[in-house]
């Protein structure tokens, strides 16, 4: 089972890394990439020439020939030099444009990925570690992984070639030295990196989960004293991360030591052939000297290795987020967009969560233009889920939502959340302006416009008082609930659907803020056709009809005035409401 857990992974770790080069090709930079390569291998090469140069030179100096026969070697000491740093530079340039590019190619397709409603496959923490870290990693896999292999393929393979020029004993001693660094450690690295890699990521998410529980959750902890077990959670993640970073890091050492180790038995090697061999002493201290310097760009691949472990899971952990499918199932062949004025029509709707029982079985009503049509009942009654399937962000299981006679499962989501949304149960005020905030809704509406929606939403004095340009919190900490509704149905009706729906817009409020928002709510959708889901009944004499939802039926349906009149759960609520008035 491990096995074949271990194969299922490494393939879509493989599949992922395809998945990442093809954003390379997208982004029209594999000339850019081989230009890299090309210019890192020059940078090395270089590198090897002028130590191979500057030991000739030396060694032939300490004879003391004439000036003349040195020149060639001292020009060629300055040329590698210079060139090595040109190419070094280009290389750095050129390659990191390159990674940054698909970098940002990845994370714009991540983005995509998660705008069409989906399962909440992953928790926020481990979601924003995917999102930051992970992206940030899959550079790697150009910058430490596949462009130093490159260089370093080049260079071993022309150090060894030059050694065989000069004694093929030695290049067989340098290009066993080689194949051990270049080849069978960062193997075993990667090999023993894998396996904690597949844990790293996981606690990262884990710590990043208990921090974000921290800050978001730091009153509800703080008034039930959880603050001290939440924080004590947050250190045990933590500990548990630096243990297994660690453990990586001492696989980092290991390699690196077992690197030089080889590193210098090779030019011992090297040194005892050309001496076997009496080759003489300047050819031999070159020969020394190339093969010490020829393993400069290998060495740095046995953290490759290991660090290819850790891109390859990144890559993995990104193709899993990507790959949640998608709630709804968009049309093969979307159907052109229905124009306003819009007539919706739920005929028979079945709407499942998964596999548990209905959350609507058989729903159906009408909304014409201009008609504000009211749905009630209990907690769990199927309203909220009314809502999302006229929006299509749940799927439909059985029945019709028909927008013109056009159902909507043939026409793109949003070509029908452009016309029929509005004010969800849990509307999200972001760390920005009242401004930006406001715009959400109208990136190209007037000041006029703005202050107009403001207006029919009653918080225009607030936006005079508060400033236009003020940042509100996150998640509108800064803001009490009846104006954070209050902006959010700014935004809807500067938005301005062709059908408005509001869902729960008085929910978490105190009943004297609930009743002004309602009341100014119920007059600023006068004459707009409009859905409202409540649990408060106050003002419901003022729409056209009301739909009673229990158990994800259709109870009841009629006026304030008929279904107050009869027995039922609309008239035992308005009942109860009146008598809590009254106390």
């Amino acid at each position: 089972m491990t096995s074949t857990n271990s194969r299922t992974s490494t393939i879509s770790a493989a599949a992922a890394a395809f998945a990442f080069l093809s954003v390379i090709r997208r982004a029209g930079t594999t000339r850019r990439l081989v230009l890299a390569a090309l210019a890192g291998s020059a940078a090395d090469l270089a590198g090897v020439a002028l130590i191979g140069s500057a030991a000739w030179l030396i060694t032939r100096a300490a004879e003391r020939p004439p000036l003349a026969a040195l020149s060639v070697a001292i020009v060629a000491v300055r040329a590698f030099a210079t060139s090595r740093g040109v190419f070094r530079y280009g290389e750095r340039l050129v390659g990191h444009d390159v990674a940054l590019r698909a970098q940002a190619g990845t994370r714009e397709r991540l983005y995509e990925s998660l705008i069409p409603p989906r399962p909440p496959a992953q928790r926020g923490g481990d979601l924003l570690s995917r999102m930051v870290d992970d992206t940030d990693a899959v550079q790697d896999l150009l910058v430490r992984c596949l462009l130093p292999a490159a260089a370093a393929a080049v260079t071993g393979a022309a150090a060894v070639t030059a050694a065989a020029f000069l004694l093929p004993r030695a290049a067989l001693a340098l290009a066993a030295g080689l194949i051990v660094t270049g080849l069978v450690l960062p193997a075993a690295t990667g090999a023993a990196a894998r396996r904690w890699s597949a844990r790293v990521a996981p606690a990262r998410a884990e710590l990043a989960t208990r921090v974000t529980d921290l800050v978001h959750g730091a009153a509800d902890l703080a008034a039930y004293g959880a603050g001290e077990r939440a924080l004590a959670a947050a250190m045990e993640a933590d500990a548990k991360l630096s243990r297994l970073e660690r453990r990586r890091a001492r696989i980092d050492a290991a390699a690196l030591g077992i690197g030089t180790l080889t590193q210098g038995l090779t030019v011992v090697a090297v040194v005892l052939a050309a001496g076997a061999a009496d080759l003489g002493r300047v050819p031999t201290a070159v020969l020394a000297l190339v093969a010490l310097v020829s393993f400069e760009p290998v060495l740095p691949l046995a953290a490759a290795g290991e660090r290819l472990a850790g891109v390859l899971g990144a890559l993995r952990r990104l193709r899993e987020t990507g790959a949640t499918p998608p709630i709804v199932t968009e049309p093969a062949d979307p159907a052109p967009p229905p124009e306003p004025p819009l007539t919706v029509e739920v005929r028979d709707l079945v709407v499942r969560h998964g596999d548990r029982e209905p959350a609507l079985a058989g729903v159906s009503l009408t909304l014409t233009p201009g008609r504000r049509v009211a749905v009630v009942g209990p907690s769990g009654a199927g309203k909220s889920t009314l809502l999302a399937a006229l929006m299509r962000t749940a799927e439909i299981e059985s029945g019709d939502v028909l927008v013109n006679g056009v159902d909507v499962r043939r026409l793109r989501s949003d070509d029908v959340r452009a016309r029929i949304t509005g004010l969800t149960q849990d509307p999200y005020v972001f760390h920005a302006t009242v401004r930006d905030n406001l715009r959400l809704a109208g990136p190209d509406a007037s000041d006029e416009e703005l202050a107009e929606a403001m207006r029919r939403a009653r918080l225009d004095a607030w936006a005079g008082r508060t400033g236009w340009d003020t940042v509100l919190g996150e998640d509108g900490r800064t803001v009490s609930g009846g104006q954070l509704q209050r902006l959010a149905l700014a935004r809807a009706l500067l938005f301005d659907p062709s059908v408005l729906l509001l869902d729960e817009p008085a929910e978490a409020l105190d009943e004297e803020t609930a009743d002004l928002l309602m009341a100014d709510l119920l007059d600023a959708t006068r004459g707009r056709t409009t859905l409202l889901v409540t649990h408060r009944l106050r003002g419901l004499e003022q729409v056209d009809e009301i739909v009673v939802l229990e158990d994800g039926r259709v109870a009841q349906r009629g006026t304030h005035a008929e279904l107050a009149a009869v027995p039922g759960y609309y008239r035992d609520l308005w009942r109860s409401e009146a008598m809590t008035r009254h106390r």
